[in-house]
Formats: C-alpha cells, sequence, structure tokens
C-alpha cells in the first residue's frame, strides 16, 4: 500500500480548509509540507498497531508490517516457518520494539538480503542479531582454556 495518495489527500483537505486567499494557500502549503514525514510516520506506527492488534486474534503465525521504501505491505508470516534457535534460555518469548537508523544505502542493501532470503527485514535482523551474539558467546567460551593457532619467531 502506498502511504503517497493518503498524505496528498490530507495536504488537500489542509488546502480546501484554507479558501481562496493566496497568503492563507501559501501557509497551508507550508504546514503541510513541513507535516509530511511526520504524517507517514503516524500512518506507519497505525499500520503497525493494526498488525499488532490482528495478530493477537490469529490462533497462529503473525502479521508483518513490511516496508520497502514507501511502500508499506501487511503480510501474514507463519510461525512454523520460523527458525527456533535461542541464544540463551532466558528467552521469554516476550518482543520489545527498537528504532535502527542506519544509512539509506545500507539500508537498501539491507531489504535486498532479506527479500533475498524471503523473509522480513526486521526477522532478517533478528536473525543476525542472534548469529552474532551466539559467535560471540562461542568465542567467549574457550577464553584463557586454550590457545590455538601460528606463530613466528
Amino acid at each position: 500500500m502506498e502511504l503517497s495518495p493518503h498524505v496528498e489527500a490530507i495536504r488537500s483537505a489542509l488546502r480546501s480548509v484554507a479558501g481562496d486567499d493566496e497568503t492563507t494557500l501559501a501557509v497551508a502549503d507550508r504546514l503541510s509540507s513541513a507535516v509530511d514525514a511526520s504524517l507517514q510516520l503516524q500512518l506507519l506506527d497505525m499500520l503497525s498497531q493494526i498488525a499488532l492488534e490482528l495478530t493477537e486474534q490469529l490462533p497462529s503465525g503473525r502479521i508483518e508490517l513490511r516496508l520497502a521504501g514507501r511502500d508499506a505491505q501487511l503480510v501474514y508470516a507463519d510461525s512454523a516457518a520460523e527458525p527456533t534457535s535461542s541464544t540463551s534460555g532466558d528467552d521469554d518469548g516476550a518482543t520489545a520494539r527498537l528504532t535502527l537508523r542506519m544509512s539509506e544505502g545500507l539500508k537498501v542493501a539491507l531489504e535486498a538480503a532479506a527479500a533475498g532470503q524471503g523473509v522480513s527485514t526486521n526477522a532478517w535482523l533478528v536473525i543476525a542479531v542472534k548469529r552474532a551474539l551466539d559467535q560471540n558467546a562461542s568465542r567467549n567460551r574457550g577464553v584463557g582454556n586454550r590457545l590455538t593457532g601460528y606463530a613466528q619467531g
């Protein structure tokens, strides 16, 4: 679902309230430009909330909000198809929200990698973080026990 038509409808409504006065129309245009990003963020937040509420009503699986540029899509994700590995025994199954900021180029590469594996960007990031934590934990377990490698004298 493209969000731009919805944002444009709100802009149009703001212009219609402004009337015919050129000064008021100019102010309405500046205001609508200023709130454009905020409107899109609010729409995405609303879609995310819808996905959470729908997920609560499902007997299994979940609804994910997947983003590709300005295109938002609600997708059913079957819980049986997900990896079940956990990095530690203290995973209580609860989820938490995290805001991650990255360059646009890295985001595009991330979306391409996730699409290549057929998972959402969120699922791809969760898997990558779990793998990194597992690797870090396995490296730390061997610290002080054994020294391996080559030396040159």
